[in-house]
């Protein structure tokens, strides 16, 4: 398998699992109107190539481009004990003019 081919096609059961969670959030909101992006909780492992196929088989809109952020795990404590959140890796999708995401399910 040459480098080129390995981009083209990603396997669907991988891409299913690439997106873990939208994240509907405040700044999630103000995101989405001002830049027409959608964030979404990803595999920490994810590459952007992937994401962009993920969300464009998803719910057939096109990306026009994908910025990720790794974000720490913050320290909590339960109890008398101190535990740690998992790390968690977000991605900002930029979405072509004009598209949304509808999370119903439904294609419109």
């Amino acid at each position: 398998m040459s480098h080129g081919d390995r981009n083209l096609k990603f396997t669907e059961g991988r891409l299913a699992q690439v997106l873990v969670a939208p994240i509907v959030s405040e700044k999630a909101t103000s995101v989405a109107e001002k830049h027409n992006q959608v964030l979404f909780k990803v595999l920490r492992d994810a590459t952007k190539p992937e994401i962009k196929a993920a969300v464009e088989l998803l719910f057939k809109v096109e990306v026009t481009g994908v910025q990720v952020a790794n974000q720490k795990g913050k320290v909590k404590r339960f109890g008398g004990r101190t535990g740690r959140r998992d790390h968690a890796k977000k991605a900002f999708v930029s979405l072509k003019a004009g598209q949304e995401l509808n999370f119903s399910g439904e294609a419109a």
